[in-house]
């Protein structure tokens, strides 16, 4: 024992020693190439002084017998005078242990013929009697050389980079699997840790998916009897319904090979790759068959292909979607493989993908209802000390028209708030106030109002309550608030009745609330605000649906111009059913609109006293309301639980009505 901890500390004492890197080498050699070009290859004495001289003064020293030999180089049109020592201090004006043993002075020549006819003039007179001599320009040489092979040194520099880059550092061969298929692959023994218990509600969609696992480890019990393994199936939803955690779940109950991976991983700038990702990604699947490939966000390669090439389209995704399409359908009829695929665009889809024999199934994985929502409570309640009290069938209820991620979300938030608060649990006003601030937004109490914008806005959403209490079909109440949250300066929030259908009369009853807060405005303030500006969206867009799609309309009656071609550059009616259109939803809406107005005028003193109310308390609840005007006429199954729960309701926040006094954008 001891041995080994000395050891350990020997090593952790020692000095680590650097690690080698072929960058060291790249400067070496830059450094030695540097030396040699300045140097002159290594040919220059180090001590030696040098000088330059005009043509003159090197005639004037070669006259006076000055020159102990003259070394010509051609190529730069330079030569070197040696200087006897006798003459050093007449030359350099330095003595022999200053200047060097050997010094010489650099002169540049016009024409080599001239400087050999002038040694030679001074050698016959007697005043030159050293040597005349020639070298090569080593110098010269190393440029040259470096000239020649510099371009190819940088070329295959940069193609070992680009190589290195294009293989993520994985060595030389890299570049050559850029085709390569990206799916992530989990078997049996690294499975991911999601069976069918994770998911809950989907009960549709758990039974169709958890049918395609009974394929896969029972074949023969389907095949014996004729019948094929289907060989896709698409799930279809709206986002955070669950699709991708439906895949999971298969892929941790099936027990075989699972391929996973997404449409924007077939997607490359380079041509033919996502093609070739597709052949691979199903080559290595008929490998390991039975086997599950899943495709999340199909919409990515697979949207329709478009008839017009020259408007927008894309020869790379739609030659991956063909061979997506060609792969799809190559496939033996029970291979053992089946696709999976996820989307919430399936209307974009090409019609080729959706056919049978390609997609045999769509499985519609839509928003949970109320029990759904209870049973996704208790999935994501599992984590999170809650509090015993706590009641999960009103919290499924507060929430309409949320998904499983909203959920979640949540029951995050709700754990968030309660650690913000040091509670050591979390209640049910927690999770109440989770949904205010998901649904809502953050409360902004500081935000700085005056006297009469105050008013105006208590004015209005007493408006809309006012109007919610007197409509039969309208959505019942839950609470009134004037404090600012998100964008909103107010707002009326309501627990709405979860319909299969919607009336003719429902629609109608929701858009005279709309508007109640536009009207209370003009009819108490007289005048009006920009704080309406998305009831009056809402409103307008509810009347031309009513119109346009449903047929809801005296003079377009039982008329329907949805369209959902999405290349399509032309309204489905002519102009002047369109004039026709926007004079009835005119109509429509003015209707309502008088229909407000009569309604506020006959319960005027209510309303008033509601306003009053909501300015000193600035939230209401509904059995405050039910204090002013009494008990509501028309008692819905929703009213009942808001009653049932009175205590529960001082925040009850199920749905926003997102009316707002002053939203700062009109």
């Amino acid at each position: 024992m001891s041995n080994s901890s000395n050891q350990q500390d020997k090593g952790e004492r020692s000095p680590k020693m650097p690690q080698f890197n072929m960058n060291w080498i790249y400067l070496i050699i830059i450094i030695t190439l540097g030396v040699l070009f300045f140097t002159d290859g290594g040919q220059t004495i180090g001590k030696n002084v040098s000088r330059s001289v005009s043509y003159d003064n090197f005639k004037t020293y070669v006259d006076k017998g000055y020159a102990q030999r003259v070394v010509v180089n051609k190529s730069d049109s330079k030569l070197r005078m040696y200087v006897n020592s006798a003459n050093i201090r007449d030359v350099f004006h330095q003595n022999k242990e200053q200047t060097g043993p050997d010094p010489c002075v650099e002169v540049t020549y016009g024409s080599i013929d001239k400087v050999e006819q002038f040694l030679d003039a001074e050698r016959e007179a007697g005043k030159f009697r050293g040597e005349l001599s020639y070298e090569a320009d080593t110098q010269s040489g190393l440029m040259n050389l470096l000239m020649t092979f510099a371009p190819i040194v940088f070329f295959v520099f940069l193609w070992l980079f680009v190589m290195k880059r294009f293989s993520g550092g994985g060595g030389m061969g890299g570049v050559f699997n850029v085709g390569r298929s990206k799916a992530r692959m989990y078997e049996k023994d690294n499975a991911i840790g999601v069976t069918f218990k994770d998911v809950a509600g989907q009960v549709g969609a758990k039974q169709e998916v958890q049918e395609i696992v009974d394929f896969l480890k029972n074949p023969k019990r389907y095949t014996d009897l004729g019948g094929k393994i289907p060989k896709g199936a698409l799930l279809v939803g709206p986002p955070g319904t669950g699709k991708t955690l439906l895949a999971k779940a298969v892929a941790g109950e099936a027990g075989v090979p699972f391929f996973s991976m997404s449409g924007s991983d077939f997607v490359e700038m380079f041509v033919g790759v996502g093609a070739s990702r597709v052949r691979d990604t199903f080559r290595q699947a008929k490998e390991k068959s039975p086997a599950i490939l899943f495709i999340d966000e199909i919409d990515a390669i697979g949207r329709a292909r478009s008839h017009n090439p020259g408007l927008g389209g894309n020869d790379e995704r739609e030659n991956t979607l063909n061979a997506l399409l060609t792969e799809m359908d190559g496939f033996g009829t029970n291979s053992g493989v089946i696709i999976l695929a996820a989307t919430n665009r399936v209307d974009m889809l090409d019609k080729a993908l959706l056919r049978a024999g390609r997609f045999d199934r769509q499985i519609h994985v839509d928003l949970p209802d109320l029990p759904e929502r209870k049973e996704i409570f208790q999935v994501h309640l599992r984590p999170i000390k809650v509090d015993e009290t706590l009641d999960i069938d009103l919290l499924a209820r507060q929430t309409p028209g949320f998904s499983g991620a909203d959920i979640a979300n949540v029951c995050n938030e709700a754990a968030l708030i309660a650690a913000r608060h040091n509670s050591s649990k979390v209640t049910k006003q927690d999770f109440l106030d989770a949904v205010d601030r998901i649904v809502g937004g953050l409360e902004k109490k500081t935000k700085v109002m005056t006297a009469d914008e105050k008013r105006a806005i208590a004015l209005h959403e007493a408006g809309h309550a006012t109007i919610s209490w007197f409509c039969q079909y309208a959505n019942p109440l839950v609470k009134v608030t004037i404090v600012p949250r998100g964008r909103a300066l107010g707002a009326a929030w309501y627990m709405p009745e979860e319909r299969q259908l919607t009336t003719k009369e429902q629609l109608l009853d929701e858009m005279c609330s709309l508007l109640g807060g536009r009207a209370a405005e003009e009819l108490f303030t007289g005048h009006i605000s920009t704080g309406a500006m998305n009831d009056l969206e809402r409103t307008t867009k509810m009347a031309h649906s009513m119109i346009a799609y449903y047929g809801m309309s005296e003079a377009l009656p039982n008329i329907c111009y949805y369209d959902n071609n999405e290349y399509g550059f032309q309204k489905p009616y002519s102009n002047q059913t369109a004039q026709v259109i926007d004079q009835e939803v005119i109509k429509m809406t003015n209707a309502q609109y008088e229909r407000a107005k009569a309604i506020l005028t006959e319960h005027k003193e209510g309303h008033n006293a509601l306003a009053e109310m909501l300015i000193r308390r600035e939230v209401i609840f509904a059995e405050d309301v039910e204090k002013i005007f009494g008990k509501r006429p028309w008692v819905s199954r929703s009213q009942e639980i808001i009653e049932s729960n009175t205590p529960a309701t001082e925040n009850n926040t199920p749905e926003e009505d997102n009316n707002t006094a002053d939203n700062g954008e009109a």
